[in-house]
């Protein structure tokens, strides 16, 4: 374990908000690599991937900058318009 795992684990034990925070800030994270990825891998702009899910470009860029908390609606939407599937799996908390 690193140094900053054991602090985040030491301080997730001392406030629960904090460990909340860690958690979703993991998950937006893991989000915006996925969908980045995804987006790559089919060789399209942001502009074109969100004209393909029918959302704005700035809602990829969010969600690939790690700073919107993309909803399960908007990620099932990019699922759907990209014949992909969505899994969600969740690990254990600190």
């Amino acid at each position: 374990m690193s140094k900053l795992d054991a602090y985040v684990a030491e301080r997730s034990k001392k406030n629960p908000e904090f460990a909340q925070i860690v958690e979703q800030e993991n998950i937006n994270l893991e989000v915006a690599v996925k969908v980045r990825d995804l987006r790559a891998n089919m060789g399209l702009s942001q502009r074109e991937f969100a004209n393909l899910i029918g959302k704005p470009q700035s809602t990829i860029a969010r969600i690939e900058n790690g700073s919107m908390n993309a909803s399960t609606k908007i990620l099932s939407e990019i699922a759907q318009a990209t014949n992909q599937r969505l899994t969600i799996q969740f690990s254990p908390a600190f």
